[in-house]
């Protein structure tokens, strides 16, 4: 692990983490700002995030802000800009997005078209805008949250598995672009994590065998993984897993894997029924 020099001399002095109000989101804001790197929090969750702000300047005696705003929104952007227009915002963490579990075509538009507003659209406009100042300065990070859904196509998450996708390759194209820039780019994909996003749609946690983890260890693999490797899974267990579906088995078997054990862990929202919809949208963090 670098020292909190190190830290600081690759990646500044201050942190954007969205999704920081909760889950793996507020983790992350934990995580670094032990390091002593000041943190923007960004939610649209404004008393959990307001609560997560104080905690960090109280827990750790770094400077850190609330940013509230709704990243579906086309125009959250201006307000970013305008919110950290004076700070070096060297490490960007795209930890926020969006989710909803149950058959793609029973799940309402409106919320699809929101998830790829969150889960694709926001971490690219985000990493282009801080990026941009990044590579003029010759150091920062950027680290985009995949999944282990991501990794083949996953019923009762497909659009949610396919945003993740999105941010799994942009990742690696754009560490390929950056290489030998000082800018570190991260693609970075969780399994099943004890966070309320997951916990939200009630998985039937007994229903099949796999990789659990805590939101600690699961940040500390990220943010020990940045700088090192274009893109990392966490986890033993789910990187064994991710061997056996990209590796091993032919691809229409591992989706077909994959969708059964999920209708295993999600059995009341497998099966569409009418006037049926999936279970409520949820902040995967």
């Amino acid at each position: 692990m670098p020292t909190t020099v190190a830290f600081h001399q690759r990646y500044g002095q201050w942190a954007l983490v969205t999704g920081a109000a909760s889950g793996l989101g507020k983790e992350f804001t934990n995580q670094l700002a032990a390091r002593q790197l000041n943190v923007v929090a960004v939610d649209i969750q404004l008393d959990k995030l307001q609560e997560q702000v104080s905690s960090l300047q109280q827990q750790y005696g770094v400077q850190a802000r609330a940013l509230v705003t709704d990243l579906a929104d086309p125009a959250f952007l201006e307000q970013v800009q305008r919110e950290t227009a004076e700070l070096e915002i060297g490490l960007v963490a795209n930890v926020a997005g969006l989710s909803s579990v149950g058959p793609l075509l029973d799940v309402p538009l409106e919320t699809l078209q929101r998830q790829i507003a969150i889960n694709c659209y926001a971490p690219l406009t985000l990493s282009h805008h801080f990026g941009r100042l990044m590579r003029d300065r010759g150091r920062g990070g950027i680290i985009f949250f995949s999944s282990a859904s991501a990794l083949q196509g996953t019923a009762l998450v497909t659009n949610y598995a396919a945003t993740k996708a999105y941010n799994l390759i942009l990742a690696e194209g754009l560490w390929d672009e950056l290489r030998g820039s000082g800018v570190d780019v991260l693609g970075f994909a969780p399994g099943a994590t004890n966070t309320p996003g997951f916990h939200h749609a009630q998985p039937r946690y007994t229903a099949i065998p796999m990789p659990y983890m805590e939101a600690a260890p699961t940040v500390a693999e990220a943010i020990a993984a940045l700088g090192r490797t274009p893109s990392h899974i966490a986890g033993r267990g789910n990187r064994a897993a991710a061997f056996l579906t990209t590796r091993i088995l032919p691809r229409k078997q591992a989706i077909k894997l994959f969708g059964d054990n999920m209708r295993k862990l999600y059995p009341h929202h497998a099966q569409h029924a009418p006037g049926k919809h999936a279970a409520p949208e949820k902040l995967e963090k």
